[in-house]
Order: C-alpha cells, then structure tokens, then sequence
C-alpha cells in the first residue's frame, strides 16, 4: 500500500508543495508536519498589519479546514519530526515525530525553514528581549505591546525596520542599534540605505550605526534596558532582535546531505544531494536562478513558493528548472520598498527619481547591462524591471536616469 509524500516544514514552502501535488494531479497521500501548532499561515503580516492590530491570526491563516479535507493534506502540527530512517532505496522511509508517532512514506520533501539567529549575552533570558520569526513571537510581542513605552530594534534589517515603524505609528519611543556601518547593507546599495535611514529618522526614530551590544539590564526579570560597549544604557521596555536566521538542517544532517555553509544544498530540479529527497524554501542553497555563476540563499516569499512548485513537479517526475526571477518586498509605514532581481557584484547605480519626494528607483548594473532594481513607492518600475529582467533583456543606463520617460519604453535586448 502507497505510504504517499511526507512534508517535513508546515511553512510557506510545504504548504505550496502540498498544493501544487494537487493541482499537478497527484492522488496519493499528503501528510505535512510541523512543530508549531496552528495551520500554514502567513508570516510577513506578522511584522506589520498583525502587530499593529490590523490582521488577527484567522485571517493570516493560507487555507481554511475545509481545503485540507477536500484535498485530503493531513496536517500533523504541535508534533515535528525528530529522525527520519531511509530504506534500502533510499527515497521511501519512516519519520518519528516529538512524541513517538511513525509516519510512513514513499518520498519525502524538507521544508524546514529557519529561526531567529540567537544574541547569547548577559541578560539576554530577561522578559521582553524578543525576537520575530513565527505567530508565538508575534503573540510574545503584542502581549507587552501596549504597556511599553521605550522600543529597542536591534538590527537594521527588513523585519527591524518594518517593527520600528509599527512601533513609531503607535507613537513608542524607537531606537534602532544596527552593528554594521548601514541599514539593510546586505541587500541594497548605500543610496537606499541612507535614505531609509532618514526616513525613519524623519519618523522620530533613534538610529545608531556600528552599535556594539555589550548585554542587556533589568528590573527584576524584565529588561529595563540595552547596554552598549563603553557602558551607555539605552533605555528598554522591549527589545526586539532581528540579526537574521539560522537554517534547520537537523533532519537534513541526519540523512547525511550536503550541508554547505549551513544549508541545504539542491540543484535547479530542487534535488538534494540525495537525489530522491527534494527541499525548498529559506533553509536551501539552490543555484542562482537569473542564470549567474554561483550559489544562493534566498529568503523571500517569493522563493519559497516557486522552488516549491518546482519539487512538486521532481516529486511527480517531471523536470522543469528552477529559474524564477527573485523578488522582494517591505512595507514600513507608508512606504513599500520593492526589489527586483540579484544585485550581486554590480559595478555601476543609476538613481532615477528624487529620494527627497519618497519615490524613486536604483538600478544596478554589471558591465553596462541591468541586474537588479531598488524601488521606493515605483510600482511602475518595479513591474517594468521585472518583466525586463524576466525575459533577460536590459535597460540603457544613460536613459534610466531619466524618470519623465517610462522605464517600460526603454527596454532592449
């Protein structure tokens, strides 16, 4: 009897591959496993609209009860898997969750996703010092949220920023502490960085640069504040902390997969170096799907759905390659940045619009031909750059700079 397809990850990504099975027309079981005890759900809102009390736990939900019994997806949740034992073929198994359940399979998908890179210093175990990955982190937030006057961000990143501004609009006293030398360094060029970096100061917050984070204080068991090298106390009710994450190989490493710099590694079918165990989503290293030399790490929404597409399809047997083009989005107050394509090792900006007026592109470029593009409230551009880069073609530089004319005009093989 079919054991059918094990889902380890109950994520963005191991819910796409639950349902692209579906759609592509498998008829076999789906079970899906996750740690966490609530349905797929969405977790950009987490950092904006459920925060701030505009999205509530229902809505961020993907699919309702019914959709998983008609389509027949067994979700397992509140139990994760702790080994997987392979049989001799090397693709089917069985998988022991938490608390001793065995779940047969015929061919498994990881998912696992990632968690929140950990500050391991004095006081860092006090209440209030929180972090921002899943629906339990958003809850531990908002459960001190409204008593908290003084909001510490650490880390200058996407998720960082996007808190401080909730916390700005609920009118906290914000201070961003960011360690490197500018906001979001490592996903856009110093233009955008400094213009964000004004924007939010604009909006009141506090921003400290290089910041050295020597531990935390407290009153009792909760923090009170955030202490820096040199010994300034920055005063803290809550402290945020988004330094990034940390993939989940733990199933991966006991299956011996390759395991480069901590992730998964896959090919362009989102193959393993098992070849019969697929994985997608933010914990896999996949190759650069714009067609570029090298390997990357992707953690967008984005990625997570199409690579998941494409496992679905290598677990049905069919072979299409992985080569979406990678695409971003963060919304902080009334601005939506949104980014398109790979910026890596860019040679050249060209700034199209006045940062001054809170909309505006960069474009980045590699000898003479587009790689990526940065867009502040352009949501013209952001498409036009998309379908550019989707259909490989490029935009002249000298005539991006110029904002009257419409970017979509200017695209040429």
């Amino acid at each position: 009897m079919s054991s059918g397809i094990l889902i380890i990850g109950a994520g963005q990504s191991g819910m796409q591959i639950a349902d692209s099975l579906r759609e592509l027309g498998f008829e076999g079981a789906i079970t899906m496993v996750g740690d966490e005890q609530i349905p797929p759900y969405q977790r950009p809102p987490l950092s904006k609209g459920f925060l701030y009390g505009e999205a509530d736990e229902e809505s961020l939900q993907f699919r309702n009860e019914k959709f998983y019994e008609d389509n027949r997806i067994e979700l397992v949740l509140g139990d994760g898997v702790v080994e997987v034992q392979l049989n001799s073929d090397g693709a089917s198994g069985v998988a022991t969750t938490a608390s001793g359940r065995a779940l047969a399979f015929d061919q498994l998908a990881l998912a696992p996703g990632s968690t929140p890179r950990k500050l391991n210093l004095t006081g860092s175990e006090l209440d209030g010092v929180l972090y921002m990955r899943n629906i339990e982190d958003a809850r531990a937030l908002k459960s001190c949220w409204d008593g908290a006057e003084n909001v510490v961000v650490i880390g200058g990143g996407f998720i960082g920023l996007e808190v401080a501004a909730v916390a700005r609009k609920a009118g906290k006293t914000v201070t961003v502490l960011e360690g490197l030398d500018r906001m979001m360094a490592r996903a856009v060029c110093p233009t955008t960085s400094e213009y964000f970096k004004n924007f939010h100061e604009r909006r009141g917050a506090k921003i400290v640069l290089n910041a050295k984070i020597a531990g935390f204080e407290g009153d009792g068991r909760k923090v009170s504040g955030v202490v820096l090298e040199g010994g300034e106390v920055v005063p803290a009710d809550i402290v945020m902390i988004g330094i990034g994450v940390v993939a989940r190989t733990e199933i991966a490493s006991q299956l011996g997969l390759d395991l480069p710099n901590g992730l998964i590694a896959v090919n362009e079918f989102a193959q393993t170096s098992n070849p019969n165990i697929v994985a997608a989503g933010d914990a896999t290293l996949l190759p650069n799907p714009t067609g570029a030399d090298g390997q990357v790490r992707l953690e967008s929404v984005q990625n997570a759905v199409d690579q998941a597409k494409v496992a679905a399809k290598t677990l049905m047997g069919q072979r299409e390659t992985y080569h979406a083009l990678p695409w971003f989005w963060s919304d902080q107050a009334d601005i939506k940045l949104q980014i398109a394509g790979l910026s890596t090792g860019y040679d050249q900006t060209v700034l199209r619009g006045n940062p001054d007026e809170d909309s505006f592109s960069v474009l980045y470029y590699k000898n003479g031909r587009l790689l990526a593009i940065d867009c502040v409230n352009q949501p013209v551009d952001f498409m036009a750059a998309r379908r550019c880069l989707t259909d490989d073609q490029t935009i002249d530089p000298v005539a991006a700079a110029d904002s009257s004319v419409k970017l979509k005009t200017l695209i040429t093989n």
